[in-house]
């Protein structure tokens, strides 16, 4: 029997006829799609993943082949173009730290970093009778480090030696081109050539090169002088042969390939060779003890006779004595910090003050702490804040103690009478102007950055007591310092 449609009824149990609608001859289509479409889309993830793996194993194409002539980093951006064109970022100017200026023949900039010594006159005063006094500015991004040096009043008035370049130049270049492939022979040349003749074969300021094995892209160690500075200062701490290039962990290296330039050094009398000094540690007073040690003093003070030496920008040695340091965090995962670009991981190559911006501090200082980006600045302005406070006690105390002995050689005091004030001044003035140079204002290493500069104010007052007749305990103070460069 059929229905009034003619289509037959299945029966059920006990003979009851079940039905079959149209809706329901849909499900098994409505499943195949289902299935086909989770199929498709399982197809798709295992895809991706696989994809992202394999980009994660070679985060780059190359495009170019690159090797030990390929000096001109913008050949390596075409392999690595989101890291270049971090790179090409340092270009970028505070413009509250820069100041428009006339341009001329000689010098065609038309915007300079503000003057230090405008800022803060106790700088002239401190290095009268050095270069120093006549011209020192903030510094500008790493793209204008070469052109800065170049047109510096320290360079155009005075005579430099070519060991300058070490911290402003592309080093594999010159050195290449100085020693004709031999880098050691390059950099013995570069050291000791004036300034002028040594800067003619650089291509630039530092490039890829500078920090990255062209092979493998690994970091790595190009100064000499920075490979020969930390064997001492390991085999100060008992380790001895250390290879920087084949024993350093990644992790070092993240603060090693930094600590190439960013570092206290001075050049051997003899031969102008750019030395670190760190024979005996990496804090301030390890320093004025190597120096002390080898006689060595960097000017003779214009005003009171002190042999006085010059700190450079010792960020690495301060960051040394800090926290971050202590805790395994390195210079660049604070200046340089990682970042997703698909599956890969990369470094920020802008290399800037992480403070600057909101997304700065989030990928910088909240990968660890547990706080807001303005909560960060609040923390960061307290630190530098009580920095300069304690920054102007010193230069105050270290101001009056070159005004006494400048009164004091003016009234004609034999240098018996002097020594030890001047050997004072000597103690102080470095170790002010180490922190002054640093460029962290005391945030590298905030407990250490204040106990350094109470030290300078307490030499500085003691210099003033011992003009004065004053019994006072000499401590370590040296005596044997003389003058060896101009």
């Amino acid at each position: 029997m059929s229905d009034k449609s003619g289509e037959s009824r299945p029966r059920g149990e006990k003979g009851q006829k079940l039905w079959v609608g149209p809706k329901s001859r849909w499900v098994p289509v409505m499943v195949l799609v289902v299935v086909a479409v989770g199929a498709a889309g399982l197809t798709w993830l295992l895809t991706n993943i696989f994809d992202r793996q394999q980009e994660a194993k070679s985060p780059y194409n190359q495009v170019v082949a690159l090797d030990e002539k390929t000096y001109d980093s913008e050949v390596w951006g075409k392999n690595f173009p989101k890291q270049y064109e971090g790179f090409k970022k340092t270009s970028e100017m505070n413009p509250d730290k820069t100041e428009p200026r006339e341009p001329t023949k000689d010098d065609p900039r038309t915007e300079i970093a503000v003057s230090k010594l405008e800022e803060d006159p106790r700088l002239v005063t401190m290095w009268k009778g050095y270069a120093f006094s006549v011209d020192y500015r903030r510094p500008r991004g790493h793209e204008y480090m070469l052109e800065d040096q170049q047109l510096t009043r320290r360079m155009t008035e005075f005579e430099q030696p070519g060991a300058c370049l070490n911290c402003h130049v592309s080093l594999p270049e010159v050195t290449d081109s100085l020693g004709d492939g031999d880098h050691a022979k390059g950099w013995a040349e570069m050291n000791k050539l004036p300034y002028g003749e040594a800067v003619e074969h650089a291509g630039g300021p530092i490039g890829c090169i500078d920090c990255h094995d062209p092979e493998t892209m690994e970091l790595r160690i190009t100064r000499p002088a920075f490979e020969e500075g930390i064997a001492k200062y390991k085999e100060s701490q008992g380790i001895k042969d250390f290879d920087v290039n084949t024993d350093a962990t990644h992790q070092e290296m993240r603060t090693f390939v930094c600590a190439q330039c960013h570092v206290e050094y001075y050049m051997t009398p003899e031969d102008k060779t750019l030395t670190f000094p760190w024979d005996n540690g990496l804090t301030v007073d390890d320093a004025i003890d190597y120096y002390d040690e080898h006689e060595f003093s960097d000017f003779e003070h214009e005003k009171t006779g002190a042999n006085v030496i010059k700190a450079q920008h010792p960020e690495f040695e301060t960051w040394s004595n800090g926290t971050h340091a202590q805790n395994g965090v390195t210079c660049a995962d604070c200046h340089m910090p990682y970042k997703r670009d698909g599956a890969a991981k990369i470094s920020e190559h802008q290399v800037t003050n992480p403070m600057r911006t909101d997304e700065g501090i989030n990928s910088s200082c909240l990968t660890c702490h547990n706080a807001t980006e303005d909560e960060m600045r609040e923390r960061v302005g307290t630190i530098t804040g009580r920095w300069q406070e304690s920054k102007d006690m010193s230069f105050d105390a270290l101001d009056a103690l070159i005004a006494d002995l400048d009164e004091a050689v003016k009234e004609g005091r034999s240098d018996e009478e002097l020594k030890l004030a001047r050997e004072y001044q000597r103690r102080a003035q470095f170790i002010i102007d180490y922190s002054v140079s640093e460029n962290s204002h005391g945030f590298h290493a905030p407990q250490y950055s204040i106990t350094i500069l109470n030290q300078a104010t307490d030499y500085a007052r003691k210099g003033q007591l011992a003009l004065h007749g004053v019994d006072v305990d000499a401590g370590p103070v040296s005596t044997t310092a003389k003058v060896n460069q101009p």
